[in-house]
């Protein structure tokens, strides 16, 4: 699970101008932004790299999602590799060049540690497409030798969804106390931040906000430490906060149980969690979600290649081009949706400039 530090570009190819968690209540990629796959699917030979492995409830499975839309339409996986916590970027190089070397065309690297990999990779491979989420190091003009061809960067605008997430926690707080947990201190992680502050601050601007981070890097193990995300959010819940946005992958589960346990309210990330049967037994404390939707990322890079028009420099996923969104289910936010709609009107406009910094 990953942020994106304020990067700006092109918009989405094949997106709808809704966006699943916007206003449509579930929160999951609607069908409409899974368009059917044009060109030759069967050309496309995919290989997949995640920073974890699935079954996180959020960032990577989201990515998975994507994949399977795709290979149901003839797209052949090539193979899906996992990186482990804390493993050396030669590691990450060996497994992007093992998917070339088992015939992908097309690799995706999902999240935005792959970026020195990829880098070595992709000017090693100048004929395969690679795409990498998170991350716009390696399609940016200023980079050292120019950005690279063949290679497209998948960020969002998680500052947005994250402000409007931040505005419903304010409204919602009781006690005018919310609380905000990232995975892991780097910058794509504190545009979470930064946007979830500024929300909460736009609707209330007496709010105290607590904000920690599980790790700080080079140790990348927040994002899947449900203990340590517990432990925290019960001191934040202990502390006087009665809502808790968790911008930290499968560590949110625990932010959860924390809720539960404090009989208050927690938001989810990356995608609407409150549907995900595996956390059914804590949907009644989930307030709302903010939404990366990274399977409809996933889905257009491949839809590209199939097209045969790859993707290659920084692709945003924003709130106007249905990207980035918030959930409805559960109608909790029922009563404020308006005003969060409100807020995202002014955040497409641009008459509200949303933060992807801290400071």
């Amino acid at each position: 699970m990953s942020g994106m530090s304020g990067m700006s570009g092109s918009s989405m190819p094949g997106g709808s101008s809704g966006g699943s968690g916007a206003s449509s209540g579930s929160g999951q990629t609607s069908a409409e932004q899974f368009p059917k796959l044009t060109g030759d699917p069967g050309t496309v030979k995919l290989g997949m790299a995640y920073d974890g492995p699935k079954g996180d409830q959020s960032f990577t499975d989201s990515a998975a999602r994507g994949v399977a839309n795709a290979t149901g339409q003839g797209v052949q996986l090539v193979a899906e590799l996992a990186a482990t916590v804390g493993e050396p970027d030669q590691k990450k190089v060996d497994r992007l060049s093992q998917l070339v070397d088992q015939g992908a065309n097309t690799v995706i690297a999902v999240g935005f540690d792959y970026a020195t990999a990829m880098g070595t990779v992709a000017e090693a491979n100048p004929d395969v497409h690679f795409a990498i989420v998170d991350d716009a190091s390696l399609t940016d003009p200023s980079r050292q030798g120019g950005p690279l061809k063949n290679v497209a960067g998948l960020t969002f605008a998680a500052e947005q969804s994250s402000f409007l997430v931040g505005v419903a926690a304010a409204l919602k707080s009781t006690k005018g106390h919310v609380g905000f947990i990232g995975g892991v201190n780097v910058p794509l992680i504190q545009s979470f931040q930064a946007g979830f502050d500024a929300g909460a601050k736009a609707a209330n601007s007496g709010i105290k906000i607590d904000d920690k981070y599980i790790t700080q890097p080079p140790d990348f193990s927040g994002f899947n430490a449900p203990d340590k995300g517990q432990t925290i959010a019960q001191g934040m819940y202990n502390g006087g906060a009665d809502i808790i946005y968790s911008a930290a992958g499968g560590s949110g589960t625990g932010v959860f149980k924390a809720a539960k346990a404090a009989n208050a309210k927690a938001i989810g990330v990356d995608s609407d969690q409150y549907n995900l049967p595996t956390l059914a037994d804590v949907k009644d404390v989930i307030l709302t979600s903010a939404v990366k939707n990274v399977d409809v990322a996933v889905y257009a890079m491949i839809q590209s290649v199939a097209a045969g028009k790859p993707l290659t420099g920084t692709q945003v996923y924003d709130l106007k081009n249905g990207g980035v969104g918030y959930a409805t289910s559960g109608g909790f936010v029922s009563d404020i949706q308006s005003k969060l709609d409100d807020y995202k009107a002014k955040i497409i406009s641009g008459e509200i400039k949303v933060p992807s910094t801290l400071g």
